[in-house]
């Protein structure tokens, strides 16, 4: 320990603060925000004050082990800004900081808190991250690799989405848990199709305010039975709907 009445040299307390980081790293890494920091403490065989001398509060000790891993992942999408094949390129990049952040609870927290604008790592990190991938992501929408109609708030919040999923299958230990399985969908929802799934905008109801096929606004029908369709074609349609159905 050095916390007893003689203040540490200056090589002890580097050294103190090495054990308090590579502590830290591995604690936050297993449990996320959550771990305390008398765990942290322990683990580095120091005492309360010697993290308090050393990191002004639990927070300011979480962000010193993750901006560097943040960083990285920054200069590498800064690196493959000029790629050739920006469209792959994109989809590698999203399933590696999916692969790598998946086994790490602090940067799963980080990247979450960050996206949610309740966390920045360090002044600036968390903006020079959005920005490289922002580049990475227009080029790949260029390239005709990525559909038009999802911006960088988006990809940020598939990829919180994605890295939680990947670590419950991981977790859950089932037979259908699949490595990767939730970073190949989310791939698949970000390739340009013909037809993009349109959710309704709200739950549907039962006085046929919309068609059932086509999704048309309908007139409020002011007596008899509400009115399902927005008129014959999609009547035709629905009908051969039904038939196809029954014939199976």
């Amino acid at each position: 320990m050095s916390d007893g009445g003689v203040p540490p040299s200056r090589a002890d307390a580097r050294r103190n603060r090495a054990l308090v980081l590579q502590a830290a790293r591995f604690a936050f890494e297993e449990q996320g925000l959550g771990v305390p920091l008398g765990e942290i403490a322990r683990r580095a065989g120091v005492g309360a004050g010697t993290v308090y001398r050393h990191f002004s509060s639990k927070e300011a000790l979480f962000r010193a082990t993750i901006v560097d891993r943040i960083e990285l992942f920054t200069d590498t999408a800064r690196d493959l800004a000029d790629v050739t094949d920006p469209g792959p390129v994109f989809f590698r990049f999203l399933a590696s900081v999916v692969r790598l952040a998946a086994r790490n609870k602090a940067l799963c927290d980080a990247l979450e808190a960050a996206g949610a604008g309740r966390f920045e790592p360090s002044p600036g990190v968390g903006k020079d991250f959005d920005d490289a991938l922002e580049v990475l992501l227009g080029r790949a929408q260029e390239a005709g690799a990525v559909r038009q109609d999802v911006g960088i708030a988006d990809i940020r919040a598939l990829l919180v989405g994605c890295l939680s999923m990947e670590r419950a299958r991981a977790g859950a230990d089932t037979d259908d848990g699949v490595q990767g399985r939730m970073t190949e969908l989310m791939c698949e929802a970000l390739r340009p199709e013909r037809t993009v799934t349109k959710l309704p905008a709200g739950p549907a109801k039962r006085n046929g305010s919309r068609c059932e096929m086509c999704g048309a606004a309908l007139a409020t029908a002011r007596a008899g039975r509400p009115a399902r369709y927005c008129g014959g074609a999609c009547r035709q349609k629905a009908h051969r709907a039904r038939g196809r159905t029954r014939q199976r």
